[in-house]
């Protein structure tokens, strides 16, 4: 066990900041969170506004560090991981980077104990929705301890399989890109309705929330809801009898259905 750190960040980007925040709500000491990014100006950034010790490169004070977290661009992973493994062999992996398998983290780092995750970037604001796998060589008291870790970002998800990941990239990984696409085409129809784009931003965003918060609480299914504001021969039903005669929601499919065959792609070309 480390005497200075209780876990690493190696990488200290948005996803890390989401992470370190959640940590630090709820009572890990600043102090003991290592951060190891070469930007100096990013290792400045993260002193000045979280507290955590920082370093620019991996060193032997990585040895005994119990959980060590990926948060580097999947490109840099090798290059990173090379210089990291010989500290870390001993410590739980926990990565966040898209597209980098387990067999391939596992491989590179000479240990089987790797958890992955494929979060979303509500997380900066304690609203995410992560997806996790764990090998099997995992723990379930270790598990407990990522939970721990996400739990701050908002909620997670395990699969059984890793390749569900891409499913989960797909969903909920790129779905918050989806809604801000919806959102700009609200707020573009809000323009030529009249309004401003102020006020079409403010109609949007609220409707978005209050949906998805009447979804989440009601025990109706979403198609139930939708038919409930659905009067045949009214406004909402002329709407959706246009998103249907544009085949929107086949169209939304296969968008989504495209995203999980390119994260199969890039498991494929980062673990080469």
């Amino acid at each position: 066990m480390n005497t200075l750190y209780d876990i690493a960040f190696i990488g200290g980007g948005n996803m890390a900041t989401a992470i370190i925040g959640g940590l630090l709500r709820q009572g890990t000491p600043a102090q003991r969170i290592l951060v190891i990014d070469p930007s100096d100006t990013q290792r400045e950034h993260l002193t000045l506004t979280l507290g955590v010790m920082t370093a620019p490169a991996p060193d032997s004070t990585l040895k005994g560090i119990p959980t060590v977290v990926w948060a580097v661009k999947p490109q840099q992973f090798k290059l990173a991981a090379a210089n990291t493994a010989p500290f870390t062999s001993a410590a739980l992996h926990y990565s966040v980077m898209a597209g980098l398998r387990t067999d391939d983290i596992a491989r590179l780092m000479g240990t089987p104990r790797v958890v992955r995750a494929m979060p979303n970037t509500p997380a900066l604001v304690g609203q995410g929705m992560t997806g996790l796998f764990a090998r099997p060589e995992v723990s379930a008291e270790e598990r407990a301890l990522i939970e721990q870790l996400v739990a701050p970002t908002g909620q997670w998800l395990w699969v059984r399989q890793e390749a569900d990941l891409d499913a989960v990239t797909a969903l909920s990984g790129s779905g918050p890109a989806y809604v801000f696409y919806f959102v700009e085409a609200m707020m573009a129809a809000a323009v030529e309705m009249g309004l401003t784009e102020e006020q079409g931003r403010t109609l949007a965003l609220a409707t978005f929330g209050g949906a998805t918060m009447l979804a989440s609480q009601s025990s109706e299914s979403p198609a139930v809801l939708r038919e409930r504001v659905t009067s045949k021969g009214g406004t909402t039903y002329a709407a959706l009898t246009a998103m249907d005669s544009a085949d929107m929601k086949q169209a939304f499919v296969k968008a989504m259905q495209a995203a999980q065959q390119r994260a199969r792609e890039l498991g494929d070309e980062f673990g080469r």
